[in-house]
């Protein structure tokens, strides 16, 4: 679902009728016990000065993988990311991505909604902003309980909090 030119939701989840896959599923899918959040991305041209900038800092994002997919217009998008299978501060800490020539999901995605506002609680607040610091990035985070993503979008009948 498209929340503005550059911005869209994916929801992921386990199809329960196929036999779970040999490896771990991403974004710590096999471990969720309910629906959630569970990170973001942010678009970066250069992945790898990203992740070299990120080591340095101490921030280890993972390698930087390619994807691809058909959609079901025959267009083939190919994207680079890093590694989704390492989630910093419980997904608080985004991922990166690079649509190189690709057109951006929320481009064709169903319209409708707006991103309001994207925030998140965690335990750890002060190790969890230096984290976000460190990569330029300024997303708010309180003091919580539980890590949290919190995505507030406003739709067609209101607004939504989604955790």
């Amino acid at each position: 679902m498209a929340l503005g030119p550059t911005t869209y939701l994916e929801i992921i989840a386990p199809d329960p009728q196929q036999r779970p896959p040999e490896e771990p599923r991403p974004f710590g899918l096999d471990g969720l016990k309910q629906s959630k959040l569970v990170t973001w991305f942010v678009t970066s041209r250069d992945l790898e000065q990203l992740r070299g900038e990120a080591l340095r800092n101490g921030l280890h994002l993972g390698e930087v993988r390619s994807g691809s997919r058909r959609r079901p217009d025959g267009v083939e998008l190919v994207w680079q990311f890093t590694d989704p299978s390492v989630l910093l501060a419980d997904g608080i800490v985004p991922l990166f991505i690079n649509w190189g020539q690709s057109p951006h999901p929320a481009h064709t995605s169903a319209k409708g909604a707006t991103l309001v506002s994207l925030r998140a609680e965690h335990p750890n607040l002060r190790v969890v902003s230096a984290m976000l610091r460190h990569l330029g990035l300024d997303l708010p985070v309180t003091e919580g309980q539980i890590p949290a993503l919190i995505a507030v979008i406003e739709g067609p009948r209101g607004r939504v909090e989604l955790r």
